[in-house]
């Protein structure tokens, strides 16, 4: 094999050493880990080696092949007009909950009172805002999803075989296939279906209790509804049958709204006499995902004494987020619900006015929806930009992506969940369209 002349571009390709001291490639190492960094920049050595590219090439070769965040999830525009979408995090945090979590990384007093140096209660802070938030509420726990919380209310008081009475109306299945009567079923304890499809009584509840009833579970079924010849027992008088009620109130609404009038809340389900609330803390609360319980104190406790209550906890970032959720700012979530139609107009006539002919921009009425499980058939009226359908798709390929709707063979650019100070993010994406 000839061995490569003095003036061969591969004695010319610089040392792995010198091009990881790039200014470039040192702030990468910093966001991507060293190795990472070194194996983008081997890699780029080889195509200077084969003659691909130049030597001098190998830095910035290297560092456009490197991703320009630190994770694999990528921020969207979400202009779909659902508010809680979860196939994109459902609630978006508020600049105090990413602050709060981002000062809760590193070494916090999460179970430590500093005044003693003696354990302390775990993440205390976020269980004195959340009672303070719902009147009725003696105590509160947190723990990683709404499921979590649901599974533990029901372990904790009908685990081992007892029962958990619940209404044949209430059965639900939640996202991704997940249904209520397997998840009871994995804790150990006996569903007992009461009722018909579309009429529960008292009477039938009563009917069923007995020494092995652990509880009567009520829960709100979010994401469909049923109308016509119906009934269905209000907590106030499950609380009179005399054992634990827990209530499923699922979006997370801590005491009543008027803008969503049909909405359960927990202040309400506790006054009518709930033993314990349990809902999702990244729905209409706005925070980041956690379970929340709130309720009668014993009972609170004895789920928070329950060995399965140390398997579903959740992380110091989460109940930093949930506490500066609780006590700042209001969550971008309600800024959403509560946008103006007036103004959406305004700002969606202002992108298409700027868009060329071909692309038939107009702007035409728009029915966003809460999502997430949540008000199921409430309508949010609003407005939107409509494009041709293949918009949507090219849209989904800009940078950062914009996620709009499809509807009667249109692309709906809703403006709803776009924060104001993105609408040019949102123009210069609508202006690269079939480019």
């Amino acid at each position: 094999m000839s061995q490569p002349g003095p003036e061969d571009a591969r004695r010319r390709v610089p040392r792995t050493d010198a091009v990881l001291a790039e200014p470039a490639l040192v702030q990468a190492v910093a966001r991507l880990g060293r190795e990472r960094v070194k194996d983008a920049v081997r890699s780029a050595q080889q195509l200077a080696r084969a003659g691909a590219i130049d030597p001098s090439e190998v830095a910035a070769v290297a560092t456009a092949s490197l991703p320009s965040r630190s994770t694999s999830l990528t921020p969207v525009v979400n202009a779909t007009g659902v508010v809680v979408h979860t196939n994109i995090g459902r609630a978006p945090l508020s600049s105090a909950a990413v602050e709060a979590m981002t000062a809760a990384a590193g070494y916090v007093d999460v179970e430590l009172d500093l005044a003693t140096a003696q354990r302390s209660r775990r993440g205390r802070g976020t269980l004195e805002a959340l009672v303070a938030a719902v009147p009725g509420a003696e105590a509160a726990l947190v723990v990683n999803n709404g499921a979590a919380a649901l599974v533990l209310a029901t372990t904790a008081l009908a685990g081992e075989g007892r029962e958990v009475l619940v209404s044949r109306g209430e059965m639900v299945e939640i996202g991704d296939g997940f249904r209520l009567p397997d998840l009871i079923a994995s804790t150990g304890a006996r569903l007992r279906e009461v009722g018909t499809t579309n009429r529960t009584t008292l009477q039938d509840y009563a009917s069923a209790v007995g020494p092995s009833t652990g509880c009567v579970l009520k829960v709100h079924p979010s994401n469909f509804r049923v109308e016509g010849f119906t009934s269905s027992v209000p907590v106030r008088e499950l609380a009179t049958l005399g054992v634990p009620v827990v209530h499923d109130i699922g979006s997370g609404l801590l005491a009543p709204q008027l803008l969503l009038p049909d909405e359960p809340d927990a202040a309400t389900a506790l006054r009518e006499g709930a033993s314990v609330v349990t809902c999702s803390g990244d729905k209409l609360l706005g925070g980041p995902q956690a379970g929340i319980v709130l309720g009668r104190a014993d009972v609170v406790e004895r789920l928070r004494r329950h060995p399965l209550a140390r398997a579903v906890r959740c992380d110091k970032t989460t109940l930093a987020a949930l506490e500066a959720t609780l006590r700042g700012p209001q969550a971008p979530v309600w800024e959403f619900l509560e946008a103006d139609p007036d103004a959406l107009h305004q700002r969606c006539a202002a992108l298409a006015a700027a868009l060329p002919d071909q692309l038939e921009a107009s702007v035409v009425p728009s029915e966003g929806v809460v999502g997430g499980g949540g008000a199921p058939g409430q309508v949010l009226p609003g407005w939107a930009v409509s494009l041709p359908e293949w918009a949507a798709a090219d849209l989904r390929t800009q940078d950062p992506p914009v996620l709009a709707r499809v509807e009667r063979g249109r692309c709906l650019v809703d403006l709803r969940c776009v924060p104001e100070q993105d609408d040019p993010t949102v123009a210069a994406a609508l202006a690269r369209l079939g480019r």
